[in-house]
């Protein structure tokens, strides 16, 4: 278990406050400073649509956007199609499986739409690199001078500490599906967040991260939002969240990154879900992400160095993370999942369902599954059955009697 927890806690969302890290004098970034990362961000848009949530979305024309700054990437051919296809992802686009709720958008869906050959992109505000706390890390989680997090509650931000559910199976995968219910809880600081996610790890180094998240912090808001995340260097310098940095490849004119998703579930009411399946290409070994049925992009292997080739995952979760700041001298408030403990069941837990790996031959499994979880505060179970297969229930509302 100790084991486990070393590694989980080195893959968890972990974000930078402190205002040393702004530059090597330690002094803010001036306007300008902050115009160039804006204009590195901000590509050129082909048309920009104005989201009922306050985001700007740009369509940026497939070929610009940001993951072609990268220096790997400068003469990469855009991959529209895998090079190789599973019959099941075929099967399951045909048969429309009812794995996810095909009701669930973005908001921004209402007001427009980008064309093809463009892709839509959350514009970077002003305001979201001064409320991130930090100016050469912005978009990115923490970064430390520590090489192997010590087990437990190791403290890597002293403002907070981080909080899980989540079931993992360790192995050789190249792949995985599931899918998500979608909620929204609630966020008790601006500092705090919570989440729900799919890891997959390669080594100490490598992660690919995929989900939903609300984060005040990040987004300026308490929206229920589509992310991704990768790293390549455990988190020091190489990754960031969505297309915050060169990188991930977009090929997706429908699904923006970091937008807000809708509508979200209810306690005894309307359950939404999305299936996310994040899957290895046979031929050029790149990682691929689809949304329910819609491929989104992948993330190439040259950048990594353990899951890079024909390497596979050597571990794979799947649950919630929640920040802690103790601001008040007890336990945070803020909900994971429905803020509902598990034993409460579907339509009031938050659940995972239709868990399944991806092995060697391509083909789906599913996987026996081990649980962490922090008990009276935030809870996982799990079983199987005919209809959902391997799931997870999990979440908790944080701070109550069992939970101080």
């Amino acid at each position: 278990m100790v084991g486990l927890k070393l590694s989980f806690h080195f893959v968890v969302v972990l974000y930078v406050f402190m205002a040393t890290c702004f530059s090597d004098n330690n002094m803010f970034p001036s306007s300008d400073e902050i115009q160039k990362l804006l204009n590195s961000l901000n590509k050129p848009p082909v048309k920009s649509i104005k989201s009922p949530d306050g985001d700007i979305i740009d369509c940026v024309h497939i070929s610009h956007q940001p993951a072609f700054d990268h220096p790997l990437l400068k003469n990469h051919t855009i991959k529209v199609r895998p090079s190789y296809y599973p019959t099941w992802i075929n099967m399951m686009n045909a048969s429309k499986d009812g794995r996810s709720s095909s009701s669930v958008t973005q908001l921004w869906h209402s007001n427009g739409k980008c064309p093809t050959r463009t892709i839509p992109i959350r514009r970077t505000k002003k305001e979201d690199v001064l409320r991130a706390g930090s100016f050469r890390s912005y978009g990115k989680k923490k970064s430390t001078s520590v090489a192997q997090p010590s087990p437990i509650d190791v403290e890597l931000d002293v403002r907070r500490r981080y909080e899980f559910a989540y079931a993992y199976t360790r192995g050789e995968f190249y792949g995985t599906i599931a899918t998500l219910n979608l909620w929204n809880p609630r966020v008790q600081e601006s500092n705090e967040y919570s989440l729900a996610q799919i890891w997959i790890v390669g080594g100490d180094l490598d992660t690919i991260e995929a989900g939903w998240q609300v984060d005040p912090e990040l987004y300026g808001d308490t929206n229920t939002r589509l992310f991704i995340y990768w790293t390549s260097d455990g988190f020091q310098r190489k990754g960031c969240f969505n297309l915050e940095c060169s990188g991930f490849i977009q090929i997706s004119n429908k699904i923006a990154l970091g937008a807000t998703m809708s509508p979200t579930s209810v306690i005894y009411g309307s359950q939404y879900d999305i299936t996310i399946i994040i899957i290895k290409d046979v031929g050029s070994g790149d990682w691929l992400m689809l949304l329910n049925d819609e491929i989104i992009g992948y993330w190439p292997s040259k950048l990594f160095s353990q899951l890079s080739g024909d390497q596979s995952a050597s571990l794979i979760e799947w649950g919630g993370a929640v920040a802690n700041s103790e601001a008040h001298g007890h336990h945070t408030t803020t909900q994971m999942g429905s803020g509902r403990l598990p034993n409460q069941g579907y339509k009031n837990a938050s659940y995972i369902k239709n868990i399944e790996i991806v092995d060697a031959s391509y083909t789906l499994g599913t996987p026996d599954v081990n649980l962490v979880m922090e008990r009276g505060c935030y809870e996982i179970s799990t079983g199987i059955n005919d209809d959902w297969g391997r799931y997870v229930y999990f979440g908790g509302p944080g701070l109550n009697t069992n939970c101080p």
